[in-house]
C-alpha cells in the first residue's frame, strides 16, 4: 500500500534533515508523527520515527547525566511515570497523597515543594509513579521544569476550581506548556501533545465549585474536565483514568509446566509484541525466541503464536525458545 505522505510531513521531515540539536531532532520527529497519514501503508515508517525518537531522547538523557546532579531530573519507576502541573495551592501534593502516601510536605501557603518530589500509586498489580512538581504561573516558571514535563510519560494538569480564578490557571497552564513545546494545538483545534494529558477540576466538593466549573466549560470547552476531591469525589476513577492514560499493557510470564506468575507482570506500551516481551524478561531471549503459547487474548487458551504477535493486557505468555 502506497504511502501517499502529505506536504506536511516533508516539511517536518526537511527539518528533522536540517536539525542541530538533540531538542531540535525530537521536536522535527515528534511533527512528523503528528502529520504522518495512518494507515497500514505507513505503519512501517511510523514504527521507524518511533524508534528514532526514542533513541534521540535516550541520548539527550546519556548526555544530561554526564552534566552532574540535576534537582529536576526523575528516574522513572513502575508501570509510567505521572507528572503534575498546576498554580500554587491549586492541591497537587494532597493529590499525590492521597492516592499514594507518600509523605509529602502539605500546606495552604504557597511553594512549599520546591524540587520534584514523588509517590507511588498502586493500581491492581502495578505502580504507577506520580510527581508532584513547583507550582507554576504566567510569570514564574522554575528552571529546569518543562524538561520534567518533557520527559514525563503523561501530564497530570491540575485546576483548583474551588476559586474563581481556575479559568486563569486553566489559560495560563495553556500558553505556558503550548509556548514551550510541551503540548500544541493544531489550526483545526486538534490537541497534539506528543505527553499525553489530563485535566483535573480539583476541590470539586467546594460550595463554589460547579458554578465556577460551568463557567471553566464555557469558555473553554475543548477540554474534559474530571472533577476529584481528596475527600473521595472521582478519586477511583482516577486512578483508573491515570493507568489508561499511560498507555500500557500487563503481560504475566509463565514457565513450561509451571503456573503463571500473576503478582509480577511486565508492563508493555500497547501495541507491544511477543517479541518485546521477550526483550524485557532477558535482553538475549529475542534472538533465541522461536514463538510462544498465549492464555488470554487468543483464539483459544495456550495457542501458539508468532514472535510478532501483539499482544493484550492481561495476557500469559510462555515463551518458546
Amino acid at each position: 500500500m502506497p504511502a501517499n505522505l502529505t506536504p506536511q510531513y516533508y516539511e517536518a521531515e526537511e527539518k528533522y534533515k536540517k536539525a542541530q540539536t538533540p531538542e531540535d531532532r525530537i521536536k522535527a520527529l515528534e511533527e512528523m508523527l503528528a502529520v504522518i497519514p495512518k494507515h497500514k501503508g505507513t505503519e512501517k515508517l511510523q514504527g521507524d520515527i518511533k524508534k528514532r525518537l526514542a533513541r534521540v531522547k535516550e541520548e539527550g538523557k546519556k548526555k544530561k547525566s554526564t552534566k552532574g546532579y540535576d534537582p529536576f531530573g526523575v528516574e522513572k519507576q513502575g508501570a509510567g511515570q505521572i507528572v503534575l502541573a498546576g498554580y500554587p495551592n491549586s492541591g497537587k501534593s494532597s493529590l499525590v497523597t492521597s492516592l499514594t502516601r507518600a509523605k509529602l510536605k502539605v500546606a495552604e501557603y504557597p511553594f512549599t515543594t520546591a524540587i520534584p518530589a514523588t509517590g507511588m500509586m498502586p493500581y491492581k498489580d502495578t505502580w504507577v509513579q506520580l510527581v508532584d512538581t513547583p507550582p507554576l504561573s504566567v510569570d514564574n516558571v522554575p528552571s529546569g521544569l518543562i524538561g520534567t514535563f518533557k520527559e514525563a510519560d503523561a501530564l497530570l494538569i491540575i485546576i483548583d476550581i474551588s476559586t474563581a480564578e481556575c479559568l486563569e490557571q486553566m489559560e495560563g497552564l495553556m500558553k505556558i506548556l503550548q509556548e514551550r513545546e510541551v503540548i500544541d494545538l493544531s489550526e483545526e483545534g486538534e490537541i497534539i501533545a506528543p505527553t499525553p494529558f489530563l485535566v483535573i477540576a480539583n476541590k470539586a466538593d467546594h460550595a463554589e465549585a460547579q458554578e465556577n466549573l460551568e463557567v471553566l466549560k464555557e469558555l473553554m470547552p475543548d477540554f474534559s474536565y474530571l472533577e476529584v476531591s481528596i475527600n473521595g469525589m472521582g478519586m477511583e476513577e482516577l486512578k483508573e483514568k491515570l493507568y489508561e492514560l499511560l498507555g500500557v499493557i500487563r503481560i504475566y510470564g509463565k514457565a513450561a509446566d509451571r503456573p503463571a506468575d500473576m503478582e509480577r507482570p511486565f508492563v508493555l506500551k500497547k501495541g507491544g509484541t511477543v517479541l518485546d516481551f521477550a526483550g524485557q524478561v532477558h535482553k538475549d531471549f529475542p534472538k533465541n525466541l522461536k514463538s510462544a503459547l498465549v492464555w488470554g487474548s487468543s483464539k483459544f487458551d495456550g495457542q501458539a503464536v508468532a514472535r510478532d504477535y501483539v499482544l493484550e493486557d492481561g495476557d500469559i505468555v510462555e515463551l518458546q525458545l
